[in-house]
């Protein structure tokens, strides 16, 4: 029984590791080894409880509400100040168009100068794409301070990304 649960966790977080890894990115601004950290504390925390979170409706989904408190969680401690530099390196994407490089380090140096919380909100709603009473449990909010935050923040990243953000993307 205890092996047959472990083998069950273990499949679940090879399924979900790779997602949570993307969503963990967005949500750090593209720090890929704060979003590991993030990702490793997510999975032993779902681990600890897994017998409970198997049994529930969505375990994918609980697995994104931890990942995101922890990274709010983590953002509150003081040694989470630290200023990453002002450049991303130059990474190679696998032979894909600059445009799409470009784009991609745009968004995410706009997401890096919104506050932890907007960007958890954008990030819910957009890249994971759920509806606002999701993401307000996710974050454990009301409904309206999700829609809030959601509306300043979009407002922040327009500022930010100005109207010329569209010629980046693909025709």
């Amino acid at each position: 029984m205890r092996q047959a649960r472990a083998d069950e966790y273990a499949e679940f977080a090879a399924a979900r590791a790779g997602h949570l890894y993307r969503s963990a990115c967005l949500l750090t601004a593209g720090d890929t080894h704060l979003a590991e950290d993030l990702v490793q504390e997510t999975l032993g925390r779902v681990y600890v409880r897994w017998g409970r979170v198997s049994r529930a409706d969505n375990p994918a989904a609980y697995a994104q509400t931890v990942l995101t408190r922890t990274f709010l969680a983590h953002r509150r401690r003081r040694s989470s100040r630290e200023r990453a530099v002002d450049a991303f390196p130059d990474v190679s994407d696998g032979g894909g168009a600059d445009s799409d490089t470009t784009l991609r380090l745009t968004l995410l140096q706009a997401l890096a100068r919104l506050p932890a919380k907007d960007r958890a909100v954008v990030v819910l709603r957009y890249w994971e794409d759920r509806s606002v009473e999701e993401t307000a449990k996710a974050l454990d909010a009301s409904s309206a301070a999700v829609r809030t935050r959601c509306t300043r923040a979009l407002a922040r990243l327009r500022e930010l990304l100005g109207e010329d953000v569209g010629e980046y993307a693909r025709p």
